[in-house]
């Protein structure tokens, strides 16, 4: 048994490949020491850490209308994410990082300070309230001094934060985000209201102007995590095929973890290799 840290990237609804990794390394026999998650990452990390098995969580999730997840939103967002809420309390509870029996650390960016949050302590359900609050479509999460948005702002896969977790432990990264050669191709993130709840102002001008701030923000967002991995250089990335999933579509959410498992066995080979090598230098 090898073990890991995992970097699990954002994705809104292609996060749930994010279950499939997760269930198709610990099959094989690895060990997850630590979790570090941006966004929908972020949220099926921390999730996993509070002790749920991946099917448990797929079971809970596919009996829900995700129609409810969202509403209409407030101030200065377009949704308004109370209906998730009511999911991620009923996983997390009063639950704190410190009761987690992995450890696991979230990402987020301050709009007052305009910097990257690391979330380790406190309570677990608003650090993944924070972490996934897309920005102008959920509204922002007041915590402390800090007014958080989604952490793939500034992070979309947090390898260097996995790889502090335990230096010496092969990062395991997650994108959801094809490769570049890909992007023109692939859909673009959230490049049409996907949500039904979007659907009755699709033809206002609002909508269409900000259609066109969403496919920017999805260049900066590609660009931000490639240049980040690159920079980082986890030990192993693996990408499931996602990229014809749109941030808010209602998906069938068994489909995409098995997305995120096809993935995962391409690596197989890959991962066993790294943890021999890990287990070679954790003995000298």
């Amino acid at each position: 048994m090898a073990d890991i840290t995992l970097a699990l990237g954002g994705g809104g609804s292609k996060g749930y490949a994010h279950l499939g990794v997760i269930r198709t390394l610990v099959d094989q026999g690895f060990k997850i020491k630590g979790i570090a998650g941006t966004s929908a990452g972020g949220m099926a990390g921390a999730i996993y850490a509070a002790g749920y098995d991946p099917e448990d969580i797929l079971d809970t999730i596919s009996t829900l209308r995700q129609d409810n997840l969202y509403g209409f939103g407030r101030g200065p967002a377009l949704l308004n994410p109370g209906g998730l809420h009511k999911v991620l309390e009923g996983f997390l509870g009063e639950t704190r990082f410190s009761d987690l029996e992995i450890p696991c650390v979230l990402t987020a960016v301050d709009l007052k300070e305009m910097t990257e949050i690391t979330i380790r302590e406190g309570s677990v359900l608003e650090g993944v309230k924070a972490t996934t609050a897309i920005p102008g479509i959920f509204p922002p999460l007041q915590m402390n001094d800090y007014q958080l948005v989604d952490g793939m702002v500034l992070n979309p896969v947090p390898v260097g934060l996995a790889r502090s977790m335990a230096p010496r432990l092969p990062v395991v990264a997650v994108s959801l985000s094809p490769e570049p050669e890909h992007w023109k191709t692939a859909l673009p993130w959230d490049n049409r209201p996907a949500n039904p709840l979007l659907r009755p102002i699709a033809r206002l001008r609002i909508a269409k102007a900000f259609e066109v701030y969403l496919r920017s923000m999805d260049m900066s967002l590609h660009m931000m995590g490639e240049l980040r991995l690159e920079l980082e250089k986890p030990d192993i990335l693996i990408r499931p095929d996602v990229s014809h999933i749109g941030s808010l579509d209602r998906v069938d959410v068994r489909e995409v973890a098995q997305l995120g498992e096809q993935a995962a066995r391409q690596h197989i080979s890959e991962l066993k290799r790294i943890g021999r090598r890990s287990k070679r230098r954790s003995r000298r």
